[in-house]
Order: C-alpha cells, then structure tokens, then sequence
C-alpha cells in the first residue's frame, strides 16, 4: 500500500499534521487472541520523538487474558510465576492512517516483539500470519485476500443493552433487509457514515447491503494482499462500533446473536498471485473451471485441513449455532461452482478466480483465519492434495458430506490432536491456543444461562 492512499499516513506526513495540530493523538493497536484490538493512545508529539523508533512497551498477560481481561492461569508463555512481564508494540508504518471517526486521531497497527531480541512474539496472532506468508514468499508466491464482514445493529446503546442483560433489544431494521433499499435507506445514517469513514481512513469500500436478518448489514472493502486485507478487516470492525457508539446505537459480530434470525459471517476471499498474474488461473479442466494445479491443490488442502484448524474458522462457543441447515452458513466440506449451500465456493474466472470460503462467522480473528487458510493451502501444494469431486445440488441435505465440527470442544479436540497443526504453528504456540480455547469452553461448561432457567427453574 501507497501512502496516496486516501487517509494513509507517512512518517513526514503525520509530523506535518502533528505541527498543524490537526493530529494529536496516535492509537498504536494490536489484536489479542480474541481478535479485538488492544493497544494505547500516545501523545502525537511522544509518538514522533520516541515511539517511532523504539515502540512502547506493554504487559505480555495481553496474550493470555480471557474476555473479561482476567489472566488465566496455566500458560507458559505469561504467568504469575513469570512475574508479567513486557513486550514491545512496534509500529507497523505501512498500516499508519487518520482515523477519521475519531477527533484529530491517528491509528498504527502494531507487531508485537520480544524487549530485548526485537523478534516477533510467535504467539501474536498478525506474527503467525506474517509467517506464513514468508514461506508463501519462498514459493515466489503472494496472496490476495477479502473479508465480507456482516453484523447486526440495535437502537439501543451498548450500555442499555448490557443493563437489559442483552435481551429484548430493539433491532435496527423492522424486517429482513437482504438488498432491500428501502429498509437500508432508514439506516443509512450510520452505513453512510461508516462508508465515509472507512474510505477516508484508509480503507477502499466497494459496497455495503442489507442481509438477510433484522437490522443486519454487511459491508465490503476492496481486495488486498492478506496482511493488509487482515488489518483493514480489524479496523473496520473498531470503526462500525465506534462509529454506532457515536449515534447511540450498538453492532455486533456475534456470529449468532439471535437463535431465529440468520447467524452473520464472515465469507473469506483467496487467491495467489505470481507478479501481476493469478496463480489460480489456467488452461486445466477441473469440473468445469479453467485452473492452473496450484488452484486444485491448493483447494484440496485447505479442505482436508479444515476440520483440524476449525477452531480459527469458529473460535466462540456461539460460533457454532450458525451452522444451521438452510441458513445460507455450511454445514459441510463440500466444494462447488457458484453454489451457496457448499463451504467452499469457487467464484470468478481467469485473472478474479478465487475461492470463497463461507465457514467463518463474524467473530473469527482474521489474522488467524487466513493463517489456517495458508498453510492448509500451501501443504495442498507441496503434496498435492486433490480436492474431493466437485459437488452439486443441496449441500445441506447430501448425506455423503462430510461434516463439521458441531461445538467448539470438538473442534479442541481436532486442534490439540493434530500432527499437521503442531507442524505449522510450533508445538509452543499450538499449545498456547489449546490452553486458550478449552478455557473458553470450561468458562461455559461453568455458566448457568437463561435457556436452562426458563426451562428448569419451575418445571423440573
């Protein structure tokens, strides 16, 4: 990326706005396991004399906190024993943009690096990313990602949702709004908003539409190399909570927020590139698509490896309700052309083939999710995976499928017992992400929810 990019800042261009003092705050973020971003607000003017070139410190227990930023005990990377110690945030000035939302504001996306050796903390979800596409590297290989990130909004604020126990919320929309421009034209007060924001920030939006739920939404940005396509995801996601704060509203990424209306996903675009051309494309049949053998092997890992790193797809215990028969989410490993009730769903031709992949929901962490997505392709090409036959029909009803993972303990299961995860992430950091993914499912085996009152507390 330029920084001719509307919204996109050099170092000399930052100084400039900080001497006119049209910026005076710079937010350096960094996405936890969870994907949301955590970081500190810097003085502009620190930012310039020091951050620039040292970064900022802070605490490692960042990468082993639960939703509620508790620590959880049993890491080995950060824990009490260890004393809680730092690392470092380094500025990333290739991601550096105004962040128009916010009042004279900058936001740089930060690595995050060991104090002393200035190496990548392998635990950081953007460094396992960056891993992989160094290996992709070695292939002479890019790759070329998009998110199509879907959310639910509410006209109540985030503070009257959380006293109301996040029940019987008001949604946005009177009726399922899918393409529907009427219904999209009373909410556009807050997409228009996020549409202007979002392009005067550094971050190219292609369209946004109505989806298929009451007052849901989805919002598209155009196309980028996988890291930079990762970041803008996350900004985008920091943005339209923001910006709904702003006009006393409230979004969210659940992916499955209500049980009776559709779940929200997020549907992830890849291809690889070689220069300036598409490695997918080619003059090979496969069922009909014109494809090159990098297209199929890499189709055929990505799905054999899906059910093992299912939990970067699906990382929530509410991940796992979307995948409802008839929803428009998979349930599924089938591929197809153009087919909606596939997982995998090859779109494009020539120089635009791509593979949609339509099993993530709106709550995965992007940097994770493409990371599984790489290495399950790339190990397609090293090995030559072929994909399974080309599928056609009702994906949902074919009892030939093979199926998904049904709850977020089964897809533990498949993580820690992979020979091939083990291999991609390392044995540290795979057990780092076991450990915070089976305590995710212990902090539910714990909680005692509404379902079981309303069924239990008179009847039993």
């Amino acid at each position: 990326m330029t920084t001719n990019t509307r919204g996109m800042l050099s170092i000399e261009q930052l100084a400039h706005a900080v001497k006119n003092e049209t910026i005076e705050t710079v937010l350096v973020a960094f996405t936890g396991l969870y994907g949301r971003f955590l970081g500190k607000r810097i003085d502009a003017e620190f930012f310039l004399d020091t951050v620039v070139n040292n970064g900022v410190g802070a605490c490692n227990y960042l990468l082993t906190v639960d939703m509620d930023m508790m620590p959880v005990a049993g890491y080995e990377f950060s824990n009490w024993k260890k004393g809680y110690g730092d690392f470092y945030l380094m500025p990333d000035f290739s991601t550096m943009r105004t962040a128009s939302w916010l009042d004279k504001t900058a936001i740089v996306i930060a690595d995050v690096i060991h104090e002393k050796t200035r190496e990548l903390i392998p635990m950081a979800p953007r460094s396992l990313l960056k891993n992989q596409l160094n290996q992709l590297a070695e292939l002479k290989l890019t790759a070329k990602a998009a998110s199509e990130l879907e959310y639910f909004t509410m006209k109540n604020t985030y503070d009257e949702a959380r006293q109301k126990h996040y029940a019987d919320l008001t949604p946005y929309g009177s009726y399922i709004e899918d393409y529907h421009v009427t219904q999209c034209t009373r909410e556009e007060a807050l997409h228009g908003a996020l549409r202007y924001h979002l392009k005067h920030s550094g971050i190219p939006v292609e369209t946004s539409k109505g989806e298929w739920g009451l007052g849901q939404h989805e919002m598209n940005v155009r196309y980028e190399d996988a890291l930079l396509m990762a970041d803008r995801h996350c900004l985008l996601k920091q943005c339209t909570k923001d910006v709904a704060d702003q006009q006393a509203l409230s979004t969210t990424f659940m992916a499955k927020p209500f049980e009776d209306q559709a779940g929200s996903s997020c549907h992830i675009h890849f291809s690889l590139w070689d220069l300036k051309n598409n490695a997918f494309a080619g003059d090979k049949d496969l069922s009909g698509i014109a494809s090159s053998d990098i297209f199929r092997w890499f189709l055929g890992g990505w799905i054999k490896h899906t059910p093992e790193f299912m939990v970067f797809y699906a990382p929530t215990i509410n991940s796992y309700k979307r995948y409802q028969s008839e929803s428009w989410a998979p349930t599924g490993l089938a591929w197809s052309h153009d087919n909606r009730t596939a997982g995998f769903r090859i779109v494009g031709h020539g120089q635009s083939l791509r593979i949609e992949c339509r099993l993530p929901g709106a709550d995965i962490n992007p940097y994770l999710a493409y990371t599984a997505a790489l290495a399950s392709g790339l190990d397609g090409i090293a090995n030559k995976i072929e994909p399974p036959e080309h599928f056609s029909g009702d994906a949902y009803h074919d009892e030939q499928i093979d199926r998904l993972p049904v709850t977020l303990e089964q897809a533990v299961k498949l993580f820690e017992a992979s020979d091939f995860v083990r291999s991609v992430l390392g044995e540290d950091v795979a057990k780092h992400y076991a450990h915070f993914y089976r305590n995710e499912v212990k902090a539910f085996d714990r909680a005692v929810t509404d379902w079981e009152r309303k069924r239990y507390y008179e009847q039993i």
